[in-house]
This record gives structure tokens, sequence and C-alpha cells, in this order.
């Protein structure tokens, strides 16, 4: 798998890159409708600041996109998957397991993210329209756009997905043409490229460093670029960047040029992209880079369900269903996400109703995102046994730009920003809540060695005097060691009302890879035809389908002599090699008999709340409810211990 991932790596081929243009570099790729657009939004053009945003813009390009993603993190890759969650998944085991703070973190703060670049895309690509139709409203037309591109969500984009790399190529073309056009107007603004103009800007103008803030849009969708490094390969992405970064460049620049034929003006209400895209294809453009912006949304969307998926293998989210719309793999689609996602962008769309005034809501969320993916860097360096010192610098640069930009982010909060802020911890929150009430649960569920009951287990199988519950009994454990599992299971069959006998006993155990990819099993046998472990090892972005599974290995284990196929005339009817079996899930609910210090309740009732929003457990495992069990039992976290209660005598006068 590692020599596999390996090799797709370090393949360069057309359609990979094509596919790295086409989703990979959406959210970037459209930054230029909207970055310059937020730093002149409501100021006078000047030379300084002109110049300055575009030395900013290109250096910030530099450092953060180049260096920081293309050249350093996409070494980082988790058996040929990237992004924050498989970084963690990766380092977990070199480092302690608080670094799930930073994961989820990120995690969370990118997630809130999805919920306002689709609008502000979509909205900047639209609003164009106002440059011929002043006073024009939006608003409809960009929920509309939206709800079309979250309904098709649904049916995947395995066909309408080739298309993309194409699409995206005709747009960063595009943007290239007319920012060399643009661009021959004003050729000077090139020496921007020095930074001596970015320094000049942060240092001298009154408001140059808040202006970082705007500036920061221009490398929002590098955190994505990481993400969406398993669909098409490392080297197809930094071959792409080349092609990508001049294009940015030179669209900036040509913007740039445009501004500084108009110093002492406003840019008034539309982008200065539009202003340098000729009026005779002003409807050619409008199309174009409203089609972009619908790319860079899907390319989002899909890499959220990515991100949830991760989050739910590693037990950091609560359960969701999770289909597969198409063939491709890794495709994923999530309904409860795709309607949470699409009931954010509305309420965005509707609450601030202009791209200009979702800026303020944009770019906090990625720069927390960018400051937990670094903290997370600089463990990976350490544990592939980079230098200390190069360590150390390399982290020292990246905060102290990522912190530069959260600082100058700051001033968002009041007009906006606050809305990303809020959902990101909440979304953080939730996996807090989950991750931390799972672990309680585990830390107070005893395992008993199934060694020591396999004597009562064999009398139990061949008792006739007790009624026989099922010719195979399969248990779902979360012990991840062989040959324990959890007391309730025990008590389950040996005293919950009459004892369950079965010809068979088996244990299960899903364990979750930290690689996402791979599928094998090992069985343990305790006791041949009487008790077995099995623990079946699914990487984190696998399917599990449990019941198929184990029917596939109890037939071959029974094809391999390792068990005996069920004889007897109770079987001649039956076409199944081993005979009926049934599936037993342990489910649990807070006692009554808790009391618990008021911010481990505050956990632990959020935590089976949440539960209650998510899918069942013989969904999520792929059981056939046809022979399933589900059994409650109480959970005490922390036994009530009040007062004694005491008998008051009876004062019956006429007791005979």
């Amino acid at each position: 798998m590692q020599g596999s991932a390996s090799s797709f790596h370090k393949r360069i081929t057309l359609a990979g890159s094509l596919i790295a243009i086409g989703i990979v570099f959406g959210d970037i790729g459209t930054s230029p409708l909207y970055t310059l657009n937020a730093v002149f939004h409501h100021r006078t053009i000047s030379a300084d600041i002109a110049l300055g945003s575009l030395s900013c813009i290109f250096w910030t390009l530099f450092f953060q996109t180049t260096l920081k993603y293309v050249i350093i993190t996409l070494q980082a890759d988790n058996n040929g998957e990237g992004g924050i969650l498989s970084l963690f998944a990766l380092i977990k085991r070199y480092w302690g397991k608080w670094l799930i703070f930073p994961a989820m973190a990120g995690g969370a703060f990118l997630i809130a993210d999805g919920i306002i670049t689709p609008p502000i895309s979509v909205a900047s690509a639209i609003e164009g329209v106002k440059n011929v139709v002043p006073g024009f409203n939006t608003v409809p037309i960009i929920i509309a756009i939206l709800i079309g591109l979250f309904v098709f969500q649904q049916f995947g984009t395995d066909k309408i997905g080739k298309i993309f790399g194409p699409a995206m190529v005709i747009w960063f073309g595009f943007i290239a043409v007319i920012g060399v056009i643009a661009l021959s107007e004003n050729p000077s603004v090139l020496k921007a490229l020095n930074p001596y103009y970015a320094y000049n800007m942060l240092v001298n103008e009154s408001s140059g460093f808040w202006l970082l803030g705007s500036i920061f849009l221009c490398t929002t969708g590098a955190e994505a670029l990481y993400s969406d490094m398993g669909h098409c390969g490392r080297n197809n992405i930094r071959i792409s960047w080349i092609f990508i970064k001049i294009s940015l460049v030179l669209c900036y620049a040509g913007q740039t040029a445009w501004l500084m034929n108009h110093t002492g003006e406003t840019i008034g209400t539309v982008s200065p992209f539009y202003h340098i895209v000729p009026p005779e294809i002003f409807w050619l453009a409008l199309i174009i880079a409203t089609a972009a912006t619908i790319i860079a949304s899907q390319a989002l969307i899909s890499g959220c369900f990515t991100l949830i998926n991760e989050a739910i293998r590693l037990d950091i989210w609560p359960r969701h269903v999770v289909q597969f719309p198409s063939n491709v793999r890794g495709q994923l689609y999530i309904p409860f996400i795709n309607w949470f996602l699409l009931a954010g962008c509305i309420g965005m769309v509707l609450y601030f109703k202009e791209s200009t005034k979702m800026e303020a809501a944009f770019g906090l969320s990625v720069t927390l995102t960018m400051i937990m993916s670094t903290l997370l860097i600089n463990f990976y360096l350490r544990a592939k046994r980079v230098p200390l010192i190069w360590v150390i610098l390399i982290t020292s640069l990246f905060l102290c730009i990522e912190f530069s930009f959260l600082i100058a982010n700051i001033q968002k909060i009041a007009d906006g920003g606050w809305i990303t802020l809020l959902i990101g911890f909440s979304l953080f929150m939730v996996m807090y809540i989950w991750w931390k009430g799972k672990k309680t649960k585990a830390a107070i569920t005893p395992l008993v060695s199934l060694e020591k009951h396999v004597p009562i287990l064999k009398r139990l199988s061949t008792d006739e005097t007790i009624p026989k519950f099922a010719n195979n009994l399969v248990f779902l454990t979360s012990s991840p060691t062989l040959r324990k599992v959890e007391q309730n299971i025990i008590d389950s069959i040996l005293h919950s009302g009459t004892p369950k006998r079965a010809d068979v006993y088996w244990f299960v155990h899903v364990n979750v890879l930290n690689e996402p990819y791979g599928l094998n099993y090992q069985v343990d046998t305790l006791v041949k035809d009487d008790v077995y472990f099995i623990e079946f090892n699914l990487g984190f972005r696998e399917e599990p389908r449990v019941d198929y599974y184990f029917r596939q290995v109890a037939t071959e284990l029974i094809q391999n002599n390792e068990v005996t196929s069920a004889e007897g005339s109770e079987f001649q009817y039956n076409q199944s090699l081993i005979g009926d079996f049934k599936f037993v899930i342990l489910d649990s609910f807070l006692s009554f008999d808790n009391k618990m210090p008021f911010w481990k309740n505050f956990i632990m009732k959020s935590y089976y709340n949440l539960k209650r929003l998510s899918v069942k457990e013989e969904v999520n495992f792929g059981l056939d409810k046809s022979h399933l069990l589900i059994e409650k039992y109480p959970l005490v976290v922390v036994p009530y211990q009040g007062s004694i209660l005491t008998r008051k005598q009876a004062h019956n006068k006429n007791v005979h």
C-alpha cells in the first residue's frame, strides 16, 4: 500500500495535472475576484497601498502556499492521503495524544470556512452584473445557484467532474490573459515583486498592517490544496502550481496596473477584477467566473465530506450515513453534512447580502486552521528527524506570518468574523464532546478475560435444558485487545434473564487503521467450534460492512476446516454453511444513579444527545436488522452517594 501510494505521488501525468487544476486550486484560483476588492472597498486608491498590496500578495503566495504547502506539507502524506486529520493520524503514534486538540480545532475551522467560501465565491462572480446593471439584486440568483449545487451532490460528480479540469484551465488561462492586457498599460507595477514595497506599506502606511486581513484572502485555498492531495498526487499538484501561480500573479498585477492608473479614485461597487475585463467580453467573463466559482465550491464541499468522514473514523465526530454516489474512489456524500452546509451558506447570503460584507467573516477561520497545521507540521518534521534548528526556523517563520494575519483579522470580528468563529468553536465543541464522551465511557467499562469464561460458555452451548438463542451469536466489542471483552457482554450472555445459548460464540472488533485505505482481518480461535475472536482492520476511509465481512470470514473458516459446518435435521432447510446467526449490540444510557460534577455532567449529557442525532450502530456497522438484537444497559459514571434511607416504624394499633 505504501509503495503504491509512493509511486502514485511520484507520477506526473496530463490527466493528473488536469484533475489537480480542477479540484485542488478552485478556492485559491477564484480569490482574484475578491482579494483586492476587499483591500480597496471604501478606500481611496493610492500608489503605495496598490504596490504594497501586490507585493504582499506575491510573497504571501510564496511563503504560505509555495513554501509551506506545496514544498513542505505535501511531503506529509498518510499512505497517499493529505489533510489536517490525516496528518494527525500520521504523527499521533510518535507524540502525545494531546495533538488531538489542534487537529480538532483545525478541522472545525476548516469546515466553518466551507460555510462562507461558496457564498463569497459565487457572490463575487455574480455581482459583476452590477457593472452593467447598477443596483441589481443578486441575492436570489446566488441562493438559487447554491441550492442547485448542494442538491446535485447526492448524484456524485463522476461524469461532470471530468470537465472540471478543462474548465478551470480555461479560467486560469483567461485571468492570465486579461491580466497581461491590463498589465501592458502599466508594466512598471512588476517592481512590486520587490519585498520593499510590502515593507513600506506595512510600516509607513497608517493602516497598512491591518490590510493584511484582506490580503490574506489570496491564500485561503492553500489548506484545501493539502487536503486534496490523495485525489491527484503530490507531483501533479506541484507541476500544476507553476501554471496556477503565474496566472494568479499576472491577474493580480493587471488589477494593480488598473489601480495605479486610477489613483485618487475609488473602485465603486465592482471588483477591480471586472474593471480589467474588456467590455466586449464582459458577459463571457461573467459566465466563466461563475462556472469557476461553482467548481471551486464543489471541490470545497467534497473536501468537507472527506474531512467529516475522516473525523468519524478517528472517533472525533458523531456517526452519520456515508454514501458513495459513484464508482470514483474516495468520492463521498454525507446527507446530514450536505444540508447543514447548505443551510449555513444560505444563512450567510441572507445575513451579509454582498460579497464585500462577507469578506469580514472570511479568512479568520482559515488563519486558525493554518496555525493548527503549522503546529502539527512541527511535530511531523521532528518525527522525520529533521535537524532541530531547521524545525525551529521553519515553525517560527510560519507562525510569525500566520499570527500577523490572525492579529490583522481580529478587526473583522465585530464586522461579521464572529460568525465563523462561533461556528468553528461550536464544531470544535462537538468534536471534543464526542471524543471525551467516548473516552469517559471506555474508561469505566471494564474488560475481562475471555479465557476465564470459556468453560462456562462451553457448558452453556451444550446445555439442552436451555432453549437455543441462535446457532451463532455475534457480539460487537470495542475491546482492542484479543481475548478480552467488556464485562457487560459476559453479563448479557449469562445474567440477563435466560442465558443466551448458542453453538458458537463470536466476538468481533472493528479496528480503524491510521491509514486511509486497507481491509484485512485476523481470527483468534479460543476453542474450536465454540469461541472465536475476529478483528477487522479497516482504513479510516473504508465503509464498514461487518455483516457482509463476517459471513465471508465464517464461510472461509468452514472451507479451511477451522469451523465445522452446521449439520443435522434442523439445518436441512438452511442454505447457510454456518446456520443462522444473530448480532448483538449493547447500547448504553445514562443511569439515574449518577451524581456527576457540573462539567462531566455537561459532557456526558451532551454526548448522549449527540448520539441520538447520529446514525444508529447497526447502520454504522452495516448490519441487517433481520438478525440483530439491541440491548440497553445503564451507565454509571459517578455513583450517587446520598443519605442513608432509614425505615420508619409503623404505628398499627390493631395488629393481630
